[in-house]
């Protein structure tokens, strides 16, 4: 007896510390969007709600080019996500220019990869 309880106690220990070691790591992306901005107060509607949303981790608004770049985690949200986000708070937005991730380039003179 004792020793299933001894057992079990080490399999929680092990499956609570080490756990994180086996989460999913960010697939950050990125997309442009072109949303109808008139002012800056668009901008800070913008930036209090979709901040929140589940997996943003970074927007910034231009309203010159009226356009909005989200940064977020693909494992947490997607395109469709954020663009419902942002009809919800009444400015419906356009995808500009589709989701990127970092790429690498490979060196042609020694076939190591560098993050671009």
């Amino acid at each position: 007896m004792r020793l299933k309880i001894l057992a079990v106690l080490l399999l929680s220990f092990f499956t609570f510390h080490f756990s994180p070691l086996f989460a999913a790591k960010p697939n950050k992306q990125t997309v442009v969007l072109s949303c109808d901005l008139h002012c800056q107060g668009c901008c800070d509607k913008i930036m209090k709600n979709i901040a929140y949303e589940k997996g943003v981790k970074d927007i910034v608004c231009d309203l010159k080019e009226k356009t909005v770049t989200v940064t977020y985690d693909a494992n947490k949200t997607d395109v469709p996500t954020l663009l419902e986000a942002f009809r919800k708070i009444g400015k419906p937005a356009e995808v500009q220019k589709e989701a990127s991730a970092p790429t690498k380039e490979t060196d042609a003179n020694t076939g190591a990869s560098t993050p671009i």
